[in-house]
């Protein structure tokens, strides 16, 4: 029960959460209704910046979700052009983050980062398809140790502001790996591999660092689902 309640904050929360203590704390000396408003609000960001630990499924092969939320969509589109991944249309799918979700993401597979991009742009709607060409971003492809390559991009959305990603060309990581996060609402989309089909429906709900979205090794087509 402590451990659902005391969840770790991710560092880059508390100067957030400091101006947020800071005026509740101007708010309910103006007047206890703003403060309380105020307090809300702070309990709030610290909600926001919770960096919970996850059980992350080893077995090579596996696509791991980078990011909490829900699959929005599952479409044919072109890899990111800065990540030299050749113009074929690969198997793209995008998890939509609210404000409530954990922001923190994670690597979904195995690798060595061979490519970063970081592109500046709009701030449109974070769910609409064209998001994934005119809002900020930030590309990444992890090389598995097969030769195949995964490419994620973190999307900035509606009300998000800021992208971070502390990833290094070159360098080592594992599937489950926190390496940055989007603030205040986002999308995360994950190319998969030619051939590859994901094992996730429109809808359903991921958890970053343990749902798995795809395996490697599966030769089945891709899931539906349905609301029950």
């Amino acid at each position: 029960m402590l451990k659902a309640i005391f969840v770790p904050i991710h560092r880059q929360g508390w100067p957030f959460i400091a101006l947020f203590a800071l005026a509740a704390g101007l708010m309910w000396y103006a007047a206890m209704p703003l403060g309380l408003f105020g307090c809300v609000l702070t309990l709030w960001c610290v909600y926001f910046f919770r960096n919970p630990d996850r059980i992350t499924p080893t077995r090579a092969g596996l696509v791991i979700s980078p990011a909490d939320g829900v699959v929005q969509l599952i479409t044919l589109a072109p890899p990111p052009v800065h990540l030299d991944m050749g113009v074929d249309p690969l198997t793209r799918v995008s998890v939509f983050m609210n404000v409530f979700d954990v922001h923190v993401n994670r690597v979904p597979v195995d690798g060595i980062v061979d490519k970063l991009f970081y592109h500046s742009g709009k701030f449109l709607n974070a769910s609409l398809d064209k998001a994934s060409e005119h809002n900020e971003r930030q590309s990444v492809s992890v090389r598995m140790a097969d030769g195949r390559r995964v490419a994620f991009v973190q999307i900035a959305g509606l009300v998000a502001r800021r992208i971070l990603c502390r990833l290094k060309e070159g360098e080592a990581v594992r599937a489950g790996y926190r390496f940055g996060m989007i603030r205040f609402g986002s999308r995360v989309d994950v190319f998969l591999p030619p051939g590859v089909s994901p094992l996730v429906a429109l809808g359903q709900r991921m958890i970053a660092g343990e749902t798995v979205m795809a395996d490697l090794q599966a030769s089945e087509p891709q899931r539906q689902g349905e609301v029950r």
